[in-house]
């Protein structure tokens, strides 16, 4: 790798080179090719006087890329597309009268597109269908495990750990369904020609409407397509643009949000991050264990979601027709919307496969939050055995203010439990009992079975257990 000029982090650090390489310019002049080559096919079996050796030449050189001649072309075109139809003309001399025969820069730039996009979602639905058998295989470990909730990260009634991982779970669920959607609304832009209108292939077939509807549909067929966008300025609208990457936003949204939580549990010491025996957590402080995973997971997040809003400003500036101010925006955030979420999503899968659980700590962390929230099962408990309800409710509310006293002003532990115990109003209590975390956490163990049945299933059977492993992270 040259070290004397910028490198892009997504390419050399963080995304796979299988996603890479689907934004890679052999893969997207490649399919340019593959595109010169269906149209001519198309137009040839619908009449137009294109030889089966124009054709067969094509097909011969569609990876036959000489990126010195286009880039020479370019120099002197100043213009991507007419510079890579010069490139192919020099070695296809006798095809060279029928590429892009009736055609705008769009129908490669565009359809191109289209099929990375297929091709990229479909990487991105599997990555996100093994980080969601990931989180569901430690839902099932720690069905029941109790630990303290939170809301306004402020300790709550307890619920247990696999419940809050098929809480993260579930929003990938929600994102992969987004993602598939997306996937299965993709169709081509087609045969449209310059502004849309279809005039330039009109003229071709001489007034034929019909040959022009099957020319475009035939094309779409060859590239894997059922349908083509039903109506077209000089680009598909833009509009495409921003629904796939509010999907991508979506998933690192969601990504964000778990790492987030995965980093506050590991502050509490509860759960952590996979931790590699030679790692090292801070180049001052040995002793530490920082949650880099989940900080990159973080910070490759924020950055996909950022890139959110580009596409969006680009559908809302696209006049008439179109306009070129989306070319450059483009190039940069489309790759690298699919890049980042493909990082974060490696970075997720692996560590949901190895988190690390501390059910001591999670224990001793709950009980000392658990007298309080455990009140009301004392109260009823000591009701039961025969008290006033009145009187013990008053009972505890002292307790309980004294106990909170202790904590606060003098950090002392939580000892409501042992004032209760030493009060006789709750002589006959069953304190084991009124304090078992089971009793807490509702039905969280059985909710962790029947999203696991009802959500988790489904997407391992289209997807398949075995292809769901996660990669090795460096």
């Amino acid at each position: 790798m040259p070290h004397d000029r910028y490198e892009n982090p997504l390419i050399s650090r963080y995304a796979s080179g299988q996603m890479s390489g689907l934004w890679s310019d052999n893969k997207k002049f490649g399919t340019w090719r593959r595109l010169w080559v269906a149209l001519a096919e198309a137009q040839q079996a619908l009449g137009l006087a294109i030889t089966d050796a124009q054709i067969a030449e094509l097909r011969a050189r569609v990876d036959d890329i000489d990126y010195d001649a286009a880039g020479r072309y370019e120099r002197q075109f100043r213009h991507d597309v007419m510079a890579h139809v010069h490139a192919c003309r020099d070695v296809c001399p006798a095809a060279g009268p029928i590429i892009h025969l009736g055609a705008t820069s769009c129908y490669v730039t565009d359809n191109t597109d289209l099929i990375l996009f297929r091709e990229a979602l479909q990487l991105v639905c599997r990555r996100l269908a093994g980080v969601i058998h990931a989180l569901a295989n430690f839902a099932v470990q720690h069905r029941d495990l109790a630990c303290l909730g939170f809301t306004h990260l402020q300790p709550a009634q307890p619920t247990t750990v696999g419940k809050r991982a098929c809480l993260w779970a579930y929003d990938l669920a929600l994102d992969l369904h987004e993602a598939e959607h997306r996937l299965e609304q993709l169709k081509a832009r087609g045969v449209k020609g310059t502004t849309g209108t279809q005039a330039s292939f009109l003229a071709l077939f001489d007034g034929d409407h019909d040959k022009v509807r099957r020319l475009d549909q035939l094309v779409a067929e060859k590239m894997g397509f059922d349908a083509t966008y039903a109506v077209t300025g000089q680009t598909y609208t833009r509009k495409i643009d921003a629904q796939v990457l509010d999907a991508l936003s979506g998933i690192a949204q969601s990504a964000h949000k778990m790492a987030t939580d995965v980093r506050l549990l590991a502050s509490r010491k509860e759960i952590e991050e996979p931790f590699e025996d030679q790692q090292i957590g801070s180049s001052a402080m040995a002793y530490k264990r920082n949650p880099m995973r989940c900080e990159r997971i973080c910070s490759l997040s924020r950055y996909a979601i950022s890139l959110q809003s580009s596409a969006a400003q680009t559908l809302a500036t696209q006049w008439m027709e179109r306009t070129l101010d989306d070319s450059a925006n483009r190039r940069l955030v489309l790759p690298q919307a699919f890049l980042a979420v493909d990082a974060v999503l490696i970075l997720c899968q692996n560590v949901c496969s190895g988190l690390c659980v501390y059910p001591q700590v999670i224990a001793k962390n709950l009980r000392d939050e658990l007298p309080f929230m455990a009140t009301e099962n004392i109260l009823m408990a000591a009701v039961t055995a025969g008290g006033d309800r009145q009187l013990l409710h008053e009972r505890i509310r002292q307790h309980s203010q004294a106990a909170g006293a202790a904590v606060k002003l003098e950090g002392r532990p939580n000892d409501l439990i042992d004032r209760l115990a030493g009060d006789p109003a709750f002589a006959g209590t069953d304190w084991q009992a009124a304090l078992d975390p089971a009793q807490f956490v509702g039905r969280a163990p059985q909710q962790v079975d029947e999203f696991v049945e009802q959500v988790v299933a489904p997407i391992r059977h289209r997807y398949g257990e075995m292809r769901l492993q996660a990669e090795v992270v460096v």
